[in-house]
């Protein structure tokens, strides 16, 4: 008797084991096609390359040992990010611009910096029905201030510093060998720049003139409520400019990117007033679109994003919330192919999206905060007539003198002297510490900052008090130089 009593069954058999086989094949095939695809991104040749590319057009060098090797894999990962982004159906594009090589935690840290949130504590409320949409009102189709001349260039916040004291996290541990160290960071100017878009914007609307103001005196001299490069709100900017009576220009008092001190003499050339600011009312796009058509307006966004920190073009529809982090100016708005969008002036350079800009959705659904929180915090300037005289160029700021140590040495301007080698009651070489009525430490190498007075010298760092687990790292000091290296003039030293 045979293994199969017919035909028939023996043929049955055979299509199954044929049917059984193909479908093995078809997942064994499936596997490989897949291991392809996702092996066959780019490879590291490829990605170096375009690395290099990046690094010439940005003019981008690495000093620190490695820093290269761990910029090119966080560049890698953020192409990665772009390459699945724009193989999508999107409005918009992400790409290599200036920020290819940050991490999105650095892109935050260095680059947004306003202050939202408590906004109200200190002025007084300043909402006004000014441009409240009115029942049957018609407002323009589209709007670009740019095109009136009413928008100067776009400029470069970069990472801006603080030159009084820069300290670092070193740790959070609070045992006997581990302190906790202050950070402060260095969040940004946004805040000046969108004050300054705005009021220049009102300026050229009011008098003509298009004049390209002063970021630097708001971030040096601002500092009744804004903190400089530490963050700052455009109201308050706002509040300055009127209360001093005016604002310097950009060509006279030029921006550099540190939190300075302030120039007086820069701070009194009046150039350009306001007369008084106002919030568009709170949550209403058409609000804001009405104020738009009428000026630029200074607007708070959420910008931490990995799709908003590599925008290159396009309606910018990513994914946003309302956790206000940055600062910029509605310049205009308009549509495209059916979709709604605002006209956004950033602060970070003109090789950075569109030139400099942003278009960014407008009339959300289901919102009334807008895209990113745009209409949360919309403010405007108000300037009912023309400026005061040119003052004309203004004089030389008078140098600090520097602080001298002895008959023979000093240290530089705003510096304290440290004696490096005493013997008896006398000192034979000195040294600078770079901050303003600093200790000086006994190890006579170190010194700490007048608000951590304690150092304690075995961990290199300064405390607020004995014991207290809050503290910064110690700075160096710095040889002194002969006195007629800094001039005649006088200052102070401390042992």
């Amino acid at each position: 008797m045979g293994l199969f009593r017919s035909p028939t069954m023996a043929m049955f058999l055979l299509f199954l084991f044929t049917v059984s086989s193909a479908l093995d094949m078809s997942i064994v095939s499936y596997d490989k096609t897949h291991e392809s695809k996702s092996s066959s991104w780019r490879t590291d040749d490829e990605v170096m390359a375009m690395f290099e590319a990046w690094l010439v057009k940005h003019g981008k060098a690495y000093n620190a040992l490695g820093e290269k090797e761990k910029r090119f894999e966080i560049f890698k990962e953020n192409l990665r990010f772009i390459d699945e982004h724009n193989s999508e159906n999107r409005t918009y594009k992400v790409g290599l611009n200036r920020f290819a090589d940050l991490t999105n935690e650095e892109y935050r840290s260095m680059h947004l910096g306003a202050r939202f949130g408590a906004k109200r504590t200190s002025l007084k409320s300043k909402r006004s029905n000014r441009y409240l949409p009115r029942v049957g009102e018609a407002l323009p189709d589209s709007v670009d201030w740019r095109k009136k001349g009413a928008v100067a260039e776009v400029k470069d916040q970069g990472s801006c510093e603080i030159q009084k004291a820069n300290y670092l996290l070193l740790s959070v541990s609070c045992d006997s060998n581990h302190y906790l160290i202050v950070s402060r960071l260095n969040e940004g100017s946004c805040w000046a720049f969108s004050t300054i878009a705005a009021v220049e914007g009102i300026n050229k609307i009011v008098t003509g003139s298009l004049i390209s103001l002063s970021e630097q005196e708001l971030v040096d001299c601002d500092t009744s409520y804004n903190e400089g490069c530490n963050g700052g709100l455009m109201d308050y900017a706002f509040e300055f400019i009127i209360d001093n009576g005016g604002i310097d220009t950009e060509e006279d008092y030029p921006y550099k990117a540190i939190d300075g001190s302030c120039d007086t003499y820069r701070k009194n050339a009046k150039v350009v007033t306001i007369d008084d600011y106002e919030d568009v009312p709170l949550n209403d796009e058409k609000a804001l679109q009405k104020a738009v058509a009428n000026q630029p307006v200074s607007v708070a966004i959420e910008g931490g994003g990995m799709a908003f920190q590599l925008y290159e073009s396009g309606i910018f529809t990513g994914r946003c919330g309302t956790s206000l982090d940055h600062g910029v100016t509605a310049v205009g708005y308009g549509t495209e192919n059916g979709a709604d969008y605002w006209i956004v002036k950033n602060s970070w350079g003109s090789s950075w999206g569109e030139a400099g800009y942003i278009r960014m959705e407008r009339n959300v659904a289901g919102t009334l905060t807008g895209k990113c929180g745009i209409a949360m915090e919309a403010s405007y300037p108000i300037k009912k007539g023309q400026n005061p005289p040119n003052p004309g160029p203004s004089p030389p700021s008078p140098t600090k003198p520097p602080a001298v140590c002895d008959n023979y040495y000093s240290c530089p301007e705003s510096n304290t002297c440290c004696c490096v080698f005493e013997y008896g009651n006398s000192c034979f070489a000195w040294g600078c510490c770079p901050l303003e009525a600093a200790t000086c430490c006994d190890d006579h190498y170190s010194c700490c900052p007048h608000d951590y007075p304690i150092c304690n010298v075995r961990a290199g760092t300064c405390l607020m008090s004995k014991d207290n687990p809050l503290g910064v790292r110690a700075l160096r000091r710095t040889p002194a130089k002969p006195y007629w290296a800094h001039g005649n003039q006088g200052g102070s030293s401390s042992a």
